[in-house]
């Protein structure tokens, strides 16, 4: 559950890049490399705003960053903050936007097999929140099928971290916001150990939900194990959305009066660090 507090970093070089850009004076043969340059950065700031919780900020950012994608005639990095747009959408609870955003890149199409795959999912995520629950199952399966068609080599770098692990975690998601609880448990456990590939920082959202999960369906021994794991990392952790979700995770834990005391005192010990000094040691 790692990760780098860097959005601030990121905001503030991008607003300096920003000045540049509108005041400096470059190479006009330079331009649009310096504007495809500066789109990559605002990508970087709005993600990780994003992963802060700053979520006004980070919209704000992923548009700018989509204006100079466009401006620079840069197609993947577009590709990549339009998928960021989707997925922040869901995030905040607007699956319709969701839906439309990934659906008007896929009916741009001349998509690769990973990125429309990527799509297919932020596809299916919508669905899902709307309440179309065998559409979105179609568009999850329709993903993982491009991602075996996919070869990397002819692939945009940042599409590395599309892979089935990736699926799984967002059907797993999927799957307990709707409170289908037992049916994600697989998908979320596969999210976890990542065996498909690329492991990436953020598995950590797909323990909080699989921990969600298992609370759902009282599965109390599993839920105490991976609870006991979780309270090391949270000092680790810089991603207040997992922090976020961890704490709600816990709290809505700790409120089962049929959850055996030890499944509660691993849910205390979370809440507990939680609000400890992050920067003690």
């Amino acid at each position: 559950m790692s990760g780098l507090p860097i959005a601030d970093v990121a905001a503030r070089a991008y607003k300096s890049v920003h000045r540049q850009i509108g005041e400096g004076e470059y190479d006009r043969k330079a331009e649009h490399d310096i504007q495809a340059a500066a789109a990559e950065l605002a990508e970087v700031a709005g993600w990780a705003l994003f992963d802060a919780e700053k979520q006004s900020a980070a919209r704000r950012f992923n548009q700018e960053a989509l204006f100079l994608a466009k401006l620079s005639g840069d197609r993947n990095i577009e590709l990549l903050i339009i998928q960021n747009m989707a997925m922040q959408a869901g995030w905040v609870g607007r699956p319709r936007e969701e839906l439309a955003i990934a659906r008007s890149a896929i009916e741009r199409g001349r998509l690769s097999p990973l990125t429309e795959a990527v799509f297919r999912l932020r596809e299916a995520k919508g669905l899902a929140g709307s309440g179309q629950e065998s559409e979105a199952a179609r568009s999850f399966d329709r993903a993982r099928s491009l991602i075996q068609e996919s070869d990397l080599s002819s692939e945009p770098s940042w599409a590395w971290w599309v892979t089935a692990d990736e699926i799984d975690g967002n059907q797993g998601f999927a799957y307990q916001e709707a409170g289908h609880w037992k049916r994600g448990i697989p998908h979320l456990q596969r999210a976890v150990r990542q065996e498909a590939g690329a492991k990436v920082g953020y598995r950590n959202i797909s323990t909080v939900r699989l921990l969600g999960c298992l609370l759902g369906v009282s599965a109390w021994r599993e839920a105490e194990e991976l609870a006991e794991s979780i309270v090391p990392t949270i000092g680790e952790t810089a991603s207040a959305r997992t922090l976020g979700l961890l704490g709600n995770t816990a709290q809505r834990g700790i409120s089962f009066t049929s959850a055996p005391m030890g499944v509660r005192d691993a849910l205390h010990r979370i809440s507990d660090a939680l609000n400890e000094d992050p920067y003690a040691f």
